[in-house]
């Protein structure tokens, strides 16, 4: 990424230099055409032009002052952007719980909104920010969660209600956070802990710590080896059907040179007077060919309704795709996934839809793309 830098010298009154500072804008435009279809009576198919098939589209501004002694401040502002219509950021959840409608607001930083302080001792991280289980997932999907290659690891638990009803955002990301990453001079070892509030009154409501929750992350990662553990969880009140929702997942990838392979396995757990849980797995890999790469994934959920004679829904998606780099900032794109449902998983690729009562259905989605980086 081509970074645009806007130096800036903060001079004390006797004009000798006491910081430097920097500020850089940046973005990604990333513009998709995408298929969607499922199979059965009742379900559709779409072609569209969106975003988002590579890498996620966004628009931000990063800075950071030295402060001397070792000390530095930092700040990180970045937004959603809708390349294929113009709309930018996105609803935001209230204390990681119900979305609120935000309709014609602007620009909203609903990626990432922090303030940081760094040190040798480490970073401390306040604001929106991704959630540490969610990175875990990230880094070791080839698709990186994108487009219609991505890892039922983290569709799957919204796709069969493992999230707790009401609350948004604490599956990728959650607002009112405070985290604590460890330095990066620890001979490859890495981590990080995180706690955040769903901000509700407190007036002894069963409601009140609804949206509160944390999640931890450590690894290690030298030469070509990356492995990494991660857990969270996220409070709800057990009402209606619903409860606390938690989530662990291990992952590690192996770069061998002509191809890096990865591999992940999670758990997710809702905890409802019938305790619903999720498993899934990933196994992947980047090979790289000529100036380009191409990417490939198996991933698999299955949902454990814990209930005598439910059906526990379970899917399992195959995906290849190829990037062409243009340049280093520009790159062509394509995707081709196929999931197989059972047992009353309703997965759709694409923009598609399933349609009622369906079994053992089937959806592939297709997409071809430009990304550019800024």
């Amino acid at each position: 990424m081509k970074k645009v830098l806007i130096p800036l010298a903060v001079m004390t009154a006797a004009g000798a230099a006491s910081a430097q500072s920097s500020v850089t804008l940046f973005g990604i435009i990333d513009t998709t055409v995408e298929h969607g279809s499922a199979s059965g009576p009742g379900s559709t198919r779409i072609t569209q032009l969106t975003n988002s098939g590579y890498n996620s589209s966004r628009i931000g501004v990063r800075g950071r002052e030295d402060l001397g002694g070792g000390l530095a401040a930092s700040f990180w502002l970045e937004g959603s952007l809708g390349t294929d219509d113009g709309r930018a950021g996105g609803a935001i959840p209230a204390g990681n719980q119900a979305v609120t409608a935000q309709a014609g607001s602007g620009l909203n930083f609903n990626r990432r909104s922090t303030l940081s302080l760094e040190g040798d001792w480490g970073e401390v991280r306040a604001g929106r920010d991704y959630t540490a289980p969610f990175l875990g997932l990230l880094k070791y999907d080839p698709f990186l969660t994108n487009g219609v290659g991505t890892s039922l690891g983290f569709a799957g638990a919204a796709a069969n209600g493992l999230a707790p009803s009401g609350t948004a955002g604490v599956l990728g990301r959650a607002s009112n956070s405070v985290g604590y990453f460890l330095p990066s001079n620890l001979r490859g070892f890495y981590g990080q802990a995180q706690y955040f509030l769903g901000e509700n009154v407190q007036n002894g409501a069963t409601t009140e710590h609804d949206g509160n929750g944390f999640g931890v992350r450590g690894g290690y990662a030298m030469g070509p080896l990356d492995v990494s553990a991660s857990y969270g969880r996220t409070k709800f009140a057990q009402t209606a059907g619903t409860g606390d929702f938690k989530t662990w997942n291990v992952g590690g990838q192996w770069d061998f040179g002509v191809v890096q392979v990865m591999a992940e396995y999670g758990r997710d757990r809702r905890d409802s007077l019938a305790a619903v849980e999720g498993t899934q797995w990933l196994v992947g890999a980047n090979v790289p060919v000529g100036p380009g790469t191409i990417r490939t994934s198996y991933s698999t959920y299955k949902a454990d309704m814990n209930t005598p004679g439910l059906a526990n829904p379970r899917a399992g998606k195959l995906a290849l795709g190829y990037v062409y780099n243009l340049s280093k900032r520009t790159a062509i794109y394509t995707t081709v996934a196929r999931v197989k449902n059972q047992d009353g998983s309703a997965i759709a690729l694409g923009g598609a839809t399933i349609g009622a009562g369906v079994g053992n259905a089937s959806s592939t989605g297709f997409d071809v793309g430009v990304r550019h980086s800024f």
